[in-house]
């Protein structure tokens, strides 16, 4: 499969054309330094893409005229941030990723990478040569490492990201005001792929994106009342790749739980996270103008991999909801929306093929379920 080129355009300073290298390129629009919309565009490879038109359109939406503002804003946050890399084994993704971090606008007070049981020491020879806090976790799992980072974390903020991420010069102070202006308790960022050089990445971003768009949404009482009956999409507030906490959440709703996500349940401990800040009260706010570049895998087994376990994850995440809460929303997602979503889904692959996005539904299937007997084995954990 051909590579998807990927284009940023500054719409400042707008060029009159833009040449066409690949037969599909994805272009992502700027004003300045703020991310406004994007296009995908299919043609004749050599022939110009006429860019112009597709600004029309996205100059007249509201993520445009907020941008104005934004690039106009010269107040910096308050509030320090800590910044927490959790990490196994990838220590050539790591070094890339902190290699964004001197660039920050707004630096983290502090950079604490946690070593999540890697096999050798060349994590911790990254994270020296970098000169950032090392902290070694024995124990393997994602949320576990998350949750030794919280304890070694010193400042008001607490930011997450991914190693194999590298992030643009705004993220953390993008982040951080966020908080500030939105009185939130969380908030996450606009996820891009960095690359889509390969099928996997391609499947992955057209299918499993972690873009949420490029209009801000507060996520409060409101979005989370559907919780009684249908259970709250917690997933659509944003990316574990991106995020931050004020260091109240963590008084208010405890640390991650260690059941989910990877090395355990397989995923979805930041969106359980985000559904137990909005049951205590709190609000969860999506900045997408915090922006971070992810390297999604280009392997269609790794792919594969991935899709089973975030469906795993999902499945006991809305046990381990239901658990908390005690809202039925999650039971009936569980085992009746789901279960006729996937029947539906089925029944279409069987009558008319296989299609790309239908190409991982046993996956997705086996996943599940596999969520639903994990939780069935690991319910009801004392350490919350």
């Amino acid at each position: 499969m051909p590579r998807i080129a990927i284009e940023h355009i500054d719409a400042s300073n707008m060029p009159p054309a833009l040449p066409r290298e690949e037969a599909e390129t994805l272009i992502i629009f700027w004003w300045n330094d703020v991310p406004v919309g994007q296009v995908r565009d299919r043609g004749i490879v050599g022939r110009p893409i006429s860019i112009h038109r597709y600004w029309r359109e996205i100059s007249s939406t509201p993520a445009f005229q907020r941008a104005t503002k934004i690039a106009e804003r010269r107040d910096r946050p308050r509030l320090q941030a800590s910044l927490v890399i959790c990490t196994r084994d990838r220590p050539d993704e790591l070094r890339r990723c902190l290699a964004s971090l001197p660039a920050q606008s707004h630096p983290p007070a502090e950079v604490i990478v946690v070593d999540n049981a890697s096999r050798d020491d060349r994590t911790r020879k990254v994270a020296e040569a970098a000169g950032v806090i090392y902290v070694r976790e024995d124990r393997p799992g994602l949320d576990i490492a998350r949750n030794s980072g919280i304890r070694r974390a010193t400042a008001p903020v607490v930011a997450f990201t991914d190693d194999d991420v590298h992030l643009h010069p705004r993220w953390l102070e993008r982040l951080v005001q966020a908080l500030e202006d939105n009185d939130a308790m969380a908030v996450t960022g606009l996820v891009l792929p960095a690359e889509l050089e390969t099928e996997a990445q391609q499947i992955f971003e057209t299918y499993w994106s972690f873009g949420q768009g490029y209009e801000p949404h507060i996520f409060g009482s409101d979005f989370f009342a559907a919780d009684r009956s249908t259970g709250s999409e917690v997933w659509k507030i944003g990316a574990g790749a991106s995020m931050a906490f004020r260091r109240e959440a963590f008084q208010m709703a405890g640390l991650f739980d260690e059941r989910l996500d990877v090395g355990a349940a397989g995923c979805s401990g930041d969106s359980e996270y985000w559904h137990r800040v909005l049951s205590v009260g709190g609000t969860c706010f999506y900045e997408p103008t915090a922006v971070a570049f992810h390297y999604h895998r280009r392997e269609i087994e790794g792919l594969a991999s991935q899709i089973y376990h975030y469906m795993r994850g999902h499945a006991a995440a809305l046990m381990v909801q239901y658990e908390r809460t005690h809202n039925r929303g999650n039971l009936w997602r569980a085992f009746n929306l789901m279960p006729r979503y996937y029947a539906r889904r089925l029944w279409h692959r069987y009558r008319y093929g296989e299609r790309p996005h239908n190409r991982f539904i046993n996956q997705e299937v086996k996943g599940f379920i596999a969520g639903l007997l994990y939780y069935a084995r690991n319910g009801r954990s004392d350490a919350r």
